[in-house]
Parts: C-alpha cells; structure tokens; sequence
C-alpha cells in the first residue's frame, strides 16, 4: 500500500467514525457484494448481506434500485413512500423517471398524475399535460403551458404531438411564435428543423425561412445580396445573422459585402453595433490590418472585457507607450479600476518618465495574488503577496455539519470511487447548508483528499484566500516523482493539474480530453506508442506520467520557454508556431496579450499565477515572474 493511500485511508476512516460508526472497509465490501445481488433480492444470501448494512449510509441504493428492477404496479405504494422520503435527493428522478415511463406505457392515468413531478424529461411533462387535460383539467389552465415545450430550436418527442394538435388548435401556433422558432433553430438549435417549420408559414413568407436555413448551413450565402430580393427588415435580420458568422470564416469576404450591404439594407441601431463588435473581436483575434478601426467604432456603451482586452493588446502590439497611454486612457472609467488596465497603466507611466506616479500604481496591484499582481511585484523587486488566510473550525462544526445523511452518502460514493454519484450527493447536500456550513464542508472534503469538491465550494461561496485549501498538494509523490523523472519543475505540473481539472480524476472535456491533466487519447498514443482505453487515462497516476512527459517534450519543442510551452498544452504546438510566425521581438508579458484565443490566454495567465503559488507550497524559493518580466518571445 503506497504512502498516498495510507494518508487516504486515515483521513477517511476518521470521517467515516465521525459520520455513522467505525463502518470500515467490512461494511463497504458488503455494500459491493450486495449491490452485485440486488438483481436476486429475493434470495437469503442477499437478504442477509442487507441485514448487515442497517446503518451504511448507502443502503437506501440497494433500495431504490430493487424498486426499479423489474417495477410493477404491486410495489406503487413502496414506491411511493421512498419516492416521498427522498424527495429532491439524488435517490429519486431515476427510480421517479422509471416508475413515470412504466405507468405511461400502461396508460395508468391516474397513478401517473399522483406520482408525477417534474424530472427534466420532455415526454414525461407531455403525457402529465395530456393526462391532466383527459382528467378534466380546464384548457386555460394547460395550454399556455405548453408554448415553452413547443418553442426549441431542436424536434420534441412524439408523444407531444396529440398535446400540441391542442395547443395548436386553441390558437396558441401564431406566426409569431413560428418565425421565434425558426430563429431557435438557425441560431444554434437544429437547422434540419427548418424545412418543417416553413411549411407551417403563409407560402408569401416561405422563402425567408429558407433563406434562414441556407444561411445557417452556410454563411458565405450571403455574399450575393441579389439573394436578397426585397431588402426587407426581416431579410436584413438574416443578413446580420450570416455577417457575424462569416467574418471569423473569411474577414475578406464579410468585409467587402458588408460595405456593399450599408447601402442597400435598413439595419437597426444595435444591429449595427452587434455587427461592429464581431468585427472588432474577429478582426484583432487574427491581427488583422484593419481591426484597431473596428475596435474604436465600437461605442463605449457596449465595450465588453473582451474588446478592451484587444484595445489594449493591439496598441501594446506596437510598444509605443505614449500610445499605449492614450488608447488606456481612451477605455471607460469603469475599467479603470480593473487589474488589466492599472498594470499596464503603470508600466507604461513608467516608460514615459511618470516614474513616481506609474510605482504608486504598480504598488497597488502588487498587493493581489494574481497574474497581474506577481507581474507586478517582480517588475518593481518586491515581494510578492499570496493573501493567506486559511480557515480554522472545530472538530464539533465539522461533526454537526457532516452529521448529514446526504453528507456520509456523497463520502462513500467518493471512497468507492463512484465519482459521478458522489458529486452528485456532494451538490444536493450543499443545499441544505448556509455559507459558512459549506466552507466547513469545503474543509473536510480537503481532509478527506477530495480536493476538487473543496476547490469549487470554496470558489462558489467566494472564500479565494485560504491557499493551501485552493491549491492543494494533491496526488503529490505521484506528480513530484513523474516531475523529477521528466526533469520538469514539479511547481508547474501541479498548476496544470490544478488549472485542468481541479484535481478532478475522472475529468472529460467537450473535446475528449480525460483526466487529471486532460490527456487527449492521441496524444496519449503519440507518447507510448500505443492506444489506451479511456480507463487507463482515468487513472490518476498513468495520467500524471503522461501529461508530466507530454510537459518535457513541449518544453524541449519550446527551446526550454515555459510561457510557450503552457500556451501549447492548451492550444496545440502547430498552433502556437502559427502565431510566432512574422512577428517581431516582444515582451513577454505583452505577447500573452496578444494570443488569439481567450481561452488559451486566460489558460496562460492562470497557470503562471498557479505556478507561483506552487513554487511557495512545494519550497521553492524566488518568483517566478522574475524570468517573465525580462523575456522576450522571439520567432
């Protein structure tokens, strides 16, 4: 048993004694056996094992689920009784989702209605209105109801059809609500709907949802504006939709039908402006000649932090700090107040001999622990300020708080390794808690080496000073020992394991990546030579020797530049190389505001604030930004 797994084990059992009794690992052992057996609970051998699980916080599963094996209208008032127990747990949508299905496909009524509330699922709500209708229900009652269900942009299920034939019947399909459907659908929803939707409009108004759909299936559709044949208010809508989708596909092409398009179209005011930002944003994430003029066309009104952001990093692109002071000085007062602005406010006060006034500012920002606040504190040689102030409660508040039954179920499932269903118990527990109860919670969960759990609850209540509490040494012999083997700083991994997930093992991205560190699976190849399974990246330690190796070589391919090397673990080598290619010789920390995708960016600047927490936890003395503050990113 590895030392990890030890400290695990003390920690836990000592949680697991606080909670319901010294279980141990005895109980946990028949909880799998019999969870194996539900399926014959009919049996002795598994009547007995349940009989030895009367206190185990998890029992009330080997319930629930006997209740949805093989479910029959003799067990409805079982049924019921738990349902009505468990009320708002994550014990009741499954078995309440089931026992719906089964009444509905036996068209028991009645039962239906008495068993029903809502469990985010579409057919369940339709046959609920339908039934109640069929009971008597009064139409104005129902029907309004309805429109909601009827108004997505994706096809509903097609028990809903009888109920919205009604619907449509009363009069509630307007052409008004067709046409905000047809919108759903183009932006965003399915556009396959489409084709059913016009032919419910008037045939004088047909050709202009198919207009919607060929520009939803591709923007370049508008570049022909003959497309177009009446210029109308509605075709001008369907125009600026397709415009701020084409200008990120082709800025060549959006550019030079859109000033075709002022002459001949009516757009409204804020159709003109939401135009404008997309083309600011677009044009400046592609360092496009002509994004500073989009930039200042947009109002001040209207400036979000995503275009300020590339106010500042297109003026900071030409290291004119004069310049950089008038456009900072151009931005709304709001801003000002904003971490981004002050920095690179003082630094540029400092460039152009303001030296007294541009140190008092940088001063300010070097009392936050932050990017910009360790950018800062390295730029003036000073130390740094971490803000650390940790939480302290007693044995007896932990013991009140996690004397919860929801509290011992979300522990177990965790312990077991059912992650999925501990979280779950972890989220309906934290309802039943005020802030300073979850802060509690948020501390135990650390004690117990849930550290992810910990890190979000703390994020959530917005407690951010207590360090060691959101920024963990977790998984520690594993990431110091694959640290040391790859000859990277240990410092780093953990603020990518950290920024990546949150310490979070079974972690999934909308992308595929999986685990602690996020390892794509073919990146997983590329390293060992071999497919792995999704199982083998889920575990903690195969993925920290994988993303540890993956840093080594980022960082060879980076010429040792670890500002490069982060950017490309979040974006990819090959799409990094692109954005050094024609550029010039430039700081650091104005290059990382200048990286083209926000999410890489924030990636960046998140990670070297993380590192430098890290390097204090792990002992390692210095700043970090020390380096950064006097490199140069070069081609």
């Amino acid at each position: 048993m590895t030392l990890l797994r030890m400290k695990f084990l003390i920690i836990f059992w000592t949680l697991s004694f606080i909670a319901y009794g010294d279980a141990g690992d005895k109980q946990r052992k028949l909880y799998l056996s019999a969870d194996k057996q539900v399926w014959k609970s009919d049996s002795n051998q598994y009547k007995r094992l349940y009989q030895q699980l009367n206190d185990y916080p998890l029992q009330p599963y080997l319930d629930q689920k006997r209740l949805m094996h093989n479910i029959t209208l003799a067990k409805s008032s079982e049924i019921l009784k738990f349902l009505d127990k468990y009320q708002g747990s994550p014990l009741e949508r499954p078995l309440r989702k089931k026992w719906l299905k089964y009444l509905a496909k036996r068209n028991r009524q009645t039962l239906f209605i008495e068993s029903y509330k809502p469990v985010a699922n579409v057919a369940m709500t339709c046959y609920y209105y339908r039934y109640k209708l069929n009971k008597g229900a009064l139409e104005k009652d129902i029907l309004p109801k309805v429109t909601s269900l009827w108004l997505v942009g994706k096809s509903q299920p097609k028990v809903c059809d009888p109920l919205f034939k009604k619907w449509q019947q009363a009069g509630y399909r307007t052409e008004s609500i067709i046409w905000r459907r047809i919108k759903l659908a183009a932006i965003g929803g399915k556009h396959t709907l489409i084709p059913y939707l016009t032919k419910l409009l008037p045939k004088s108004q047909q050709y202009l949802a198919s207009l919607w759909h060929k520009v939803r299936r591709d923007p370049a559709y508008i570049t022909r504006l003959k497309r177009f044949r009446n210029k109308s208010a509605a075709e001008a809508e369907i125009f600026s939709y397709g415009i701020k989708r084409l200008i990120w596909r082709n800025p060549k092409s959006a550019l030079k039908v859109y000033d075709k398009a002022v002459s001949v179209f009516t757009f409204t005011e804020q159709q003109q402006q939401l135009i404008t930002q997309k083309f600011a944003l677009a044009l400046a994430s592609k360092h496009h000649k002509d994004a500073q003029k989009w930039l200042h066309k947009v109002e001040a009104r209207l400036l979000d932090d995503g275009l300020i952001q590339w106010r500042i990093a297109d003026a900071l692109r030409s290291q004119d700090w004069s310049a950089i002071i008038a456009e900072l000085d151009s931005l709304p007062k709001a801003n000002q107040s904003k971490l981004l602005w002050r920095y690179w406010y003082g630094r540029s006060l400092i460039e152009t001999g303001n030296k007294e006034a541009g140190q008092s500012l940088l001063t300010e920002v070097a009392t936050q622990r932050h990017y910009y606040g360790f950018l800062a504190s390295s730029y003036l040689g000073i130390p740094f300020n971490l803000q650390d102030q940790p939480l302290e409660f007693t044995k007896q508040e932990k013991t009140q708080v996690f004397s919860h039954a929801a509290a011992k179920r979300a522990f177990e499932f965790f312990y077991l390794g059912r992650y999925t269903q501990a979280r779950k118990e972890w989220n309906y527990w934290l309802t039943h808690l005020n802030d300073k109860q979850k802060l509690i919670a948020a501390k135990v969960a650390n004690e117990a080496q849930w550290y992810d759990r910990a890190i979000f609850t703390l994020s959530k209540v917005g407690y951010l000073n207590d360090v060691n509490l959101r920024f963990p040494l977790a998984f520690d012999d594993e990431i110091i020992r694959h640290s040391d083997k790859n000859k990277i700083n240990p410092a780093w991994a953990f603020a990518i394991a950290r920024r990546e997930s949150s310490f979070m093992p079974d972690a999934h991205s909308a992308v595929g990546a999986k685990g602690l560190m996020q390892i794509m699976p073919g990146t997983a190849k590329h390293l060992i030579r071999r497919s792995v399974s999704k199982k083998y990246l889920l575990n903690a330690r195969n993925n920290i020797k994988l993303g540890t190796k993956y840093l080594r070589k980022l960082l060879d391919r980076n010429n040792g530049n670890r500002v490069l090397a982060t950017a490309s673990y979040n974006a990819g080598p090959y799409r990094v190389k692109s954005w050094l290619k024609n550029i010039p010789s430039i700081p650091a920390d104005m290059w990382i505001e200048t990286i083209p995708y926000k999410e890489t960016r924030d990636y960046v600047k998140s990670v070297l604030a993380y590192q430098q927490i890290y390097q204090v936890r792990v002992g390692q003395s210095g700043s970090l930004f020390d380096e950064l503050v006097t490199m140069d990113i070069v081609n």
